[in-house]
């Protein structure tokens, strides 16, 4: 009897053909289709990007490829893909992720490089991290420099629940979370370091109806009409916490440089420096209050 010819074309649908039909959805939208693609479908198989590759003629149920087509629709109508699946990964930290929280972004991993360079590996140092939203600063931090205690708070209950979830998560003793507005539940302690990164989008910026930025927590994003009344709260009143020579590090808008270097130095800081992110925009400025 002849052995019938082999034919790429298959019943069902295969992972290969599940991210190539995806591709082709989200291409036209988004720069990543095919990462992103690649992400939603490892989600719904629990599978690594890896794996995906190892078995791409493995078929796909008709629940999972249902499951899978549901998620593309929400992103291809625009929802973030790490509020989609999550979570998302900050400093090779897995972070989960929620709309009660902003979604860490890469240059905001400039804070915690520049964070680990000042503070010591051989003492400890006592850290507070401003509006920590998923804990990604904090997190960072405190694992990184176990010996310095890290105090994080927020004025979001919502975000404090999954901040502390991810530490619980990931295992992080040396670190503690406390509700309220910047440095107000902080009253009485006092830090070598703090370090924030507030709203500083300004109250009308059309950006906020566009991309990611519609989905998450305007309280998060905005501040005041040009976007340093948070920056300008915080640099007021974190030398009540911090120590004589201690450091307040803050990330802000990348055409906001000069304008936090001048709080900072209205404001008797000394020291003060600026910072640029991974695209070599001016990002985060770090100031010491006298000793």
């Amino acid at each position: 009897m002849p052995t019938p010819p082999v034919t790429d074309h298959h019943p069902y649908t295969t992972i290969q053909q599940a991210l190539s039909d995806a591709r082709q959805q989200l291409s036209p939208t988004l720069e990543a289709a095919s990462l992103e693609a690649e992400i939603l479908l490892g989600h719904v198989l629990q599978q690594s990007r890896a794996q995906l590759y190892t078995w791409p003629h493995k078929p796909i149920s008709d629940s999972q490829l249902s499951s899978y087509k549901a998620l593309l629709a929400r992103r291809f109508a625009g929802e973030p893909i790490a509020y989609i699946v999550g979570f998302r990964e900050f400093w090779d930290l897995p972070l989960r992720v929620s709309p009660a929280t902003l979604i860490p972004r890469p240059e905001t991993e400039r804070l915690v490089e520049i964070s680990l360079e000042l503070i010591p590996t051989d003492k400890t140092w006592h850290v507070a991290d401003l509006g920590t939203g998923t804990g990604a600063i904090a997190i960072a931090i405190a694992k990184h420099r176990p010996r310095s205690q890290v105090v994080a708070t927020d004025i979001s209950i919502e975000a404090l629940t999954i901040a502390q979830q991810n530490a619980t998560q990931l295992k992080i003793p040396n670190l503690q979370f406390k509700n309220g507005a910047w440095c107000q539940p902080l009253k009485g302690m006092f830090f070598d370091l703090i370090v924030s990164n507030p709203p500083y989008i300004t109250k009308n910026d059309p950006h906020l109806k566009q991309g990611d930025l519609r989905y998450e927590p305007a309280l998060a994003l905005t501040s005041g009409q040009n976007g340093l009344q948070d920056i300008t709260n915080i640099v007021q009143s974190a030398p009540t916490i911090l120590k004589n020579g201690g450091w307040l590090l803050l990330e802000h808008g990348f055409n906001q440089g000069d304008s936090v270097t001048n709080l900072l130095s209205m404001n008797n800081y000394k020291n003060i420096s600026k910072y640029h992110d991974y695209e070599y925009r001016e990002r985060a400025s770090l100031g010491q209050k006298s000793r």
